[in-house]
């Protein structure tokens, strides 16, 4: 199955260095984005633990994270189209 995914999208993967080719499918895509998401919040949690982050400033961190991973609040399905 081809996959054509929307320029938006891409654009947002690009902002990660991810570069999907026609055959890989969104939700694997999707998977990955969502695991580099998950690596960076407990990163951040992480330094907050740890000092490094001040807690009153942990929620407008967590908040600016997400902002940078505006895709995942995007169905998957709304993606790609497939050919």
């Amino acid at each position: 199955m081809r996959y054509i995914y929307r320029e938006t999208v891409l654009d947002e993967l690009a902002r990660h260095g991810i570069i999907p080719c026609e055959r890989t499918p969104p939700e694997l895509i999707h998977e990955f984005v969502n695991d580099l998401y998950v690596i960076e919040i407990r990163s951040l949690k992480k330094q907050m633990l740890a000092g490094e982050v001040p807690k009153g400033d942990y929620a407008n961190l967590v908040e600016e994270l997400r902002r940078r991973y505006p895709l995942l609040s995007l169905p998957v399905r709304l993606w790609a189209e497939t050919e």
